[in-house]
C-alpha cells in the first residue's frame, strides 16, 4: 500500500480507503421517502472484511451520519474495536448534512454540533480525523421558515470543532462545480469528495474547474465511487440486469439498463485485450470475463488510473465481505500507471 498525504495536513491516507456506505444496510430519506441505502450486512463478514483491509495496508475509512441512520459508523466502531485498534491509529472520515433530524436545516450550527459528538460516540473516537459537509446546499428554511443561508456559520462552526480538537481536518462533499466553487473559499477545507471513475470524469480531468481550485486552495480529492458499484468490474449480465433489494439506492439507477451495461461491457474487453498483452503495468495472461482473477485484475485497473490524477489522494471502493476487501486493495501490488495507459483509458470511456 503506498500513502499521500492529505492537502496541506499531516494526515496520510491510503491510496485505497474503504467506503462505508453499505455498512448501513437498507434506508430511506426521511425527507422524500428514497431508498438511500444497500442490501443488509452480515457484522461477521464486515469484520472479516475490516480486517483483510488491515492486512492489505488500508488506513482511511470513509463513513457518514446518514449511513444506516448511524449504524454504519456504529459497525466501523465496533469492529475497530474487536481488532484490536486503538483510536487514532486509522484515519477515520465521516460527514454531516443529510440527515437533519429536528433541525431546520443540517447545517444549523447546534445541528453540526450534535452530530458531530454522536459521530465521536457511535465511531468510539475522541476526535473524527476528516469531517465533511456532506452536500453542497447550505440555502434552506430556518426557524421561522424563512430561506437563510447557512454556508458562514456553518463554516465557523467546522473550524471551531477543529480549535476543539474534535476534528482534525475538514471535507467538503459536493455535486456540482457550483456548490464547490461557492463553498471552498469560505470552508477552506483539505479535502473533497464526490463520485470519480472512468465513466465520471468532470473533476478530475486535466485543466477542469475542480482541479484549479485545489491548486489554488491546496486540497486534495477523494473519490467515491471509483468501481462505478460493480459495473466496471463487468460483474452483471446485461440480458438479466440486477434487481436491488428494498432500500437499495441503486434502484433508482439508469446506468443498470442492459443498453447502458452491453456499452461499458464492449469497451472493457477492449480494456482486457490491451491487459492480456502486458498493459497497464500488469503481467501479460489471458483471464476468462467474470472469474475472481479477471475482477481484480479490473479493479487495479481502474483504481490506478483515479490515482494517477493530479491532487487525487484516496479511492474509497465500498465492500460487504472479505472478498470484496481483498479485490479492492489488489492494486497494491502493482507499480502506479504510465501516462500513456492513463490517456487510452480515458479516451475510450470519454
Amino acid at each position: 500500500m503506498r500513502y499521500r498525504t492529505l492537502g496541506n495536513t499531516d494526515i496520510r491516507v491510503s491510496e485505497i480507503g474503504f467506503g462505508c456506505w453499505t455498512m448501513g444496510g437498507p434506508n430511506w430519506s426521511p425527507q422524500t421517502g428514497q431508498p438511500i441505502g444497500w442490501a443488509d450486512v452480515n457484522e461477521d463478514e464486515i469484520l472479516a472484511a475490516i480486517k483483510a483491509g488491515l492486512d492489505g495496508g488500508v488506513n482511511h475509512w470513509d463513513n457518514a451520519d446518514v449511513y444506516g441512520n448511524g449504524r454504519a459508523e456504529r459497525l466501523l466502531g465496533r469492529s475497530l474495536k474487536k481488532l484490536g485498534l486503538k483510536p487514532g491509529t486509522q484515519v477515520i472520515a465521516t460527514k454531516v448534512g443529510h440527515a437533519k433530524g429536528t433541525a431546520p436545516h443540517a447545517y444549523h450550527p447546534a445541528h453540526i454540533r450534535s452530530q458531530c459528538e454522536q459521530s465521536l460516540r457511535n465511531l468510539q473516537v475522541d476526535v473524527i480525523d476528516l469531517y465533511y459537509f456532506h452536500h453542497g446546499s447550505y440555502v434552506g428554511e430556518d426557524v421561522n421558515g424563512q430561506q437563510h443561508d447557512y454556508l458562514h456559520e456553518a463554516a465557523a462552526t467546522m473550524h471551531a470543532l477543529v480549535k476543539e480538537g474534535k476534528v482534525r481536518a475538514i471535507g467538503q462533499s459536493a455535486y456540482s462545480n457550483e456548490d464547490f466553487e461557492r463553498a471552498i473559499p469560505v470552508l477552506k477545507p483539505h479535502a473533497l469528495q464526490n463520485k470519480a471513475n472512468l465513466r465520471y470524469q468532470d473533476f478530475i480531468k486535466p485543466g477542469c474547474k475542480l482541479q484549479q481550485l485545489m491548486e489554488q486552495y491546496k486540497c486534495d480529492f477523494v473519490a467515491f465511487g471509483p468501481l462505478d458499484q460493480g459495473i466496471l468490474l463487468d460483474k452483471f449480465d446485461p440480458d438479466n440486469p440486477p434487481a436491488p433489494n428494498e432500500g437499495e439506492a441503486r434502484s433508482n439507477r439508469k446506468d443498470l439498463a442492459p443498453a447502458v451495461l452491453r456499452g461499458v461491457r464492449e469497451k472493457l474487453a477492449m480494456v482486457r485485450q490491451r491487459a492480456n498483452v502486458g498493459g497497464f503495468g500488469l503481467p501479460a495472461g489471458d483471464f476468462r470475463a467474470g472469474t475472481p482473477q479477471d475482477i481484480e485484475r479490473l479493479a487495479s485497473i481502474v483504481q490506478r488510473w483515479l490515482l494517477a490524477h493530479v491532487n487525487v489522494a484516496s479511492v474509497i471502493p465500498g465492500f460487504r465481505n472479505p472478498r470484496q476487501a481483498a479485490c479492492n486493495v489488489a492494486a497494491t501490488s502493482h507499480a502506479p500507471m504510465e501516462h500513456e495507459d492513463v490517456k487510452w483509458l480515458r479516451e475510450l470511456f470519454a
